[in-house]
């Protein structure tokens, strides 16, 4: 499987989450002459830490790959670009 395919599957998953608690929320909140109950809000709360939890996780490594990337980078570019010379 691919990065990407990967990337996809965890992002629409967590988007899928979110969208079913929103459309379980405005159900229980009509049906049920607005009351929502607490297992609904118990569902909403949990689609809400899984989405953050893939979308938050996903940028915090990639930035720190990028940073370690150019950290890298630089070290070995600036080793490289200039030799010393006249010594």
């Amino acid at each position: 499987m691919k990065s990407n395919t990967k990337d996809w599957i965890q992002y629409g998953t967590a988007v899928a989450m979110i969208v079913s608690g929103i459309f379980l929320t405005f159900a229980c909140f009509f049906l049920n002459h607005f009351i929502i109950d607490d297992s609904v809000l118990w569902f909403v709360a949990q689609a809400l830490m899984y989405a953050g939890s893939i979308f938050g996780v996903s940028i915090y490594i990639r930035t720190k790959f990028g940073e370690v990337k150019n950290d890298i980078h630089d070290l070995l570019g600036n080793k490289g670009d200039k030799p010393e010379s006249g010594k």
